[in-house]
C-alpha cells in the first residue's frame, strides 16, 4: 500500500515520502495513530499545503523529545528477590519496569521507549538499555539489577543425592 509520511518514521522516511508498506501496518497503526495517509492525488496535494505546518509540528515534537533526553535518568537500580545462588532472577525486569522505575526519578517515558532486543532481563548485574524517544532522539540508561537483600538459600544436588542415600535401606541389610 502507498502511503505518505506525516512525520518521521526509522527505517521508513521523512515527512512528506511517499513510501509502500505492508497494508496490514498502514490500516493498524501508520494512518490511525496520524503518522501516515493513503497516498492519493488528492492527499499529495494536502500534505503539500500543510508541509510547513507539519514541519514546525514535528520540530516542536523533536525539540521537547531533546530536552526530555537532556534532562533523563542516566542510571537506575531496580532491587529484585533472587531465585537462585548463580543470581537468577525470580520473575524478569520488562521495559514496563525501567519505565516506570525511571517515571519514579523524573523521567516520563512510555514503556515502548526502552529498547530490549534481548528481551526481559533475567540475571542480577548491569546493563545497558537504550531508549528511543523519536527516530532521532535516543539515549542510553545503565540499569542496575541488584538483589533486596533476600538471598535464598540453596543445597546443592549433590547433597541432596548423598542424604537420599544414606536414608534408604540398603540391600543387604
Amino acid at each position: 500500500m502507498q502511503i505518505i509520511l506525516l512525520e518521521k518514521i526509522g527505517n521508513l522516511g521523512d515527512l512528506g515520502d511517499e513510501v509502500k508498506v505492508k497494508a496490514g501496518y498502514a490500516r493498524n497503526y501508520l494512518i490511525p495513530h496520524g503518522k501516515a495517509v493513503r497516498a492519493t492525488e488528492e492527499a499529495k496535494a494536502k500534505v503539500e499545503e500543510r508541509r510547513k505546518e507539519l514541519e514546525i509540528i514535528a520540530a516542536e515534537k523533536m525539540s521537547e523529545s531533546e530536552k526530555r533526553a537532556a534532562g533523563a535518568t542516566k542510571a537506575i537500580t531496580l532491587k529484585r528477590r533472587v531465585a537462585d545462588a548463580d543470581g537468577k532472577l525470580f520473575g524478569s525486569v520488562t521495559a514496563s519496569d525501567i519505565a516506570e522505575a525511571m517515571s519514579e526519578e523524573g523521567t516520563e517515558i512510555s514503556r515502548s521507549e526502552p529498547q530490549m532486543p534481548d528481551g526481559p532481563l533475567k540475571q542480577l548485574g548491569d546493563y545497558e538499555i537504550e531508549v528511543i524517544l523519536q527516530a532521532d532522539v535516543r539515549f542510553g540508561v545503565t540499569v542496575s539489577v541488584v538483589s533486596d537483600g533476600d538471598m535464598p538459600v540453596v543445597e546443592s544436588p549433590e547433597e541432596d543425592d548423598q542424604q537420599d542415600d544414606e536414608s534408604q535401606p540398603q540391600e543387604g541389610e
